[in-house]
């Protein structure tokens, strides 16, 4: 995409994309930067973290933050990635609501809306998953949820097949206000190298395991040395919480840990443009998720 024309007003503005887990935020910021720069998986409350994609649009730049799913939390953990969504919110140029227009209305969706109510960032609706739904279930959505909450627009997209992305990713760029880009146009992402490591092989950990490993792991990136022939070693570390967990991570005869390990190689060596050597460690650690310096590193605030 060719630089901003200097004649012309550059736009950049924060969008917090917020939602229930598993309503396809992380896909659709995927879909609107053009490219991955966020984690997805069939599971819910795969994102963790706040998480900003950046989009160009003509003469605008779109700053796309991708939240935690908002939920009802439980955990230390569940708590901090809640405080996250919220705190991601702030301050926005625009808060834009995804729902997944599948599972419809349900009452953590209500509490939500009641929460936006009280901020004063202009809000958009986006219902997601469109393809998926009939158009008068649609409709009937849209008319229940515009009659909670006063959104100033409201837009029907399949983040998945890329239908309708288009159009809202061109309304984004025309609500977002004139102001400096605030990074390069080559930068996807606000995400430093270690965190987005990690992030990698946590998506192949959720990816390959399905149900058989519960939320209770994380994944550190304890090294990241650039080589002097070009590539880069990560070293990390996979967190679980009990013994039986680290079998099913490793797998028979350290099957499953290589299969994470090659995936998780392959998709760091696409994102880099270098060559990766990736070296995995699984260690059981049960109160990892009272652990500080974790939540620093995962880009989490410590909640009490």
């Amino acid at each position: 995409m060719a630089i901003p024309d200097s004649l012309a007003p550059t736009r950049c503005g924060l969008v917090a994309v917020v939602g229930a887990p598993n309503a396809g935020k992380s896909t659709l910021v995927n879909a609107l930067v053009g490219q991955k720069v966020a984690i997805v998986s069939p599971k819910a409350q795969t994102t963790r973290t706040r998480l900003m994609g950046i989009a160009l649009q003509g003469e605008a730049q779109i700053l796309l933050l991708d939240t935690p799913g908002i939920f009802e939390p439980r955990r230390r953990l569940d708590r901090a990635m809640v405080a996250a969504a919220w705190a991601g919110a702030a301050d926005a140029d625009l808060i834009a609501l995804v729902v997944d227009a599948k599972t419809g209305f349900f009452r953590r969706l209500e509490e939500m809306l009641d929460t936006l109510k009280s901020r004063r960032e202009p809000k958009i609706l986006i219902l997601n998953k469109v393809d998926l739904v009939r158009k008068e279930v649609l409709l009937s959505l849209a008319t229940q949820l515009a009659e909670r909450l006063d959104f100033e627009d409201v837009f029907m997209v399949s983040a998945a097949s890329g239908d309708g992305v288009a159009d809202l990713k061109g309304a984004l760029a025309a609500r977002v206000p004139e102001g400096p880009w605030h990074f390069p146009e080559e930068q996807v992402s606000d995400a430093s190298e270690r965190l987005a490591a990690s992030e990698v092989t946590r998506e192949q950990l959720y990816l390959q395991l399905h149900a058989e490993l519960p939320y209770a792991s994380a994944v550190e990136t304890e090294k990241y040395e650039e080589r002097k022939d070009g590539s880069v070693a990560i070293h990390q570390q996979i967190l679980v919480g009990r013994p039986t967990q680290r079998a099913i991570v490793l797998g028979k005869g350290g099957s499953r840990i290589k299969a994470i390990g090659e995936a998780a190689r392959k998709e760091l060596e696409a994102l880099t443009g270098r060559k990766v050597h990736l070296f995995l460690h699984v260690k059981v650690k049960p109160d990892w998720e009272e652990d500080r310096g974790l939540y620093r590193e995962i880009g989490l605030d410590w909640v009490e």
